[in-house]
């Protein structure tokens, strides 16, 4: 099995337990105000990290590289988007139904490396994407 699969299932299994934590620890919070902690303790879990596999010297390179930053810098900006509204979601909604919807991202991010990026989607994963919004749809629409 490659590596960037293993990693993506991870991803998925990790982002599944967002839900499931989220939904739980929601209970009598702001939604905006337990996603800045959320946001302040990844930080300081993913600085942790840095420093424990001896990457800090790496640091300076994402600074100076400033078309990089900036990147890097509107991906922070969308994530926090992409949670703050996640954890308003599930303060209203069920897992059952906020989950898959957010899952429409897979699509979301087909379409905009189609247009952004020129990738190209087989007439099969274009029929995958189609399925995996349908589905997502189905999911939470019908609970």
């Amino acid at each position: 099995m490659s590596a960037w699969l293993i990693y993506a299932l991870l991803s998925a299994l990790c982002a599944a337990f967002v839900s499931i934590f989220g939904k739980a620890g929601l209970t009598g919070l702001d939604s905006s105000a337990a996603t800045a902690v959320r946001a302040a303790i990844m930080a300081v879990f993913l600085v942790g990290v840095v420093i424990a596999e001896g990457h800090t010297a790496d640091l300076p390179q994402v600074f100076a590289d400033r078309k990089a930053l900036l990147f890097v810098a509107l991906s922070g900006i969308a994530g926090a988007l992409s949670w703050l509204f996640y954890f308003m979601a599930l303060k209203e909604g069920t897992v059952t139904q906020v989950a898959p919807i957010d899952k429409l991202s897979v699509v979301f991010a087909v379409a905009i490396a189609v247009l952004l990026f020129d990738e190209k989607v087989s007439f099969l994963h274009g029929i995958a994407i189609a399925m995996i919004a349908a589905g997502g749809l189905l999911l939470a629409i019908f609970p």
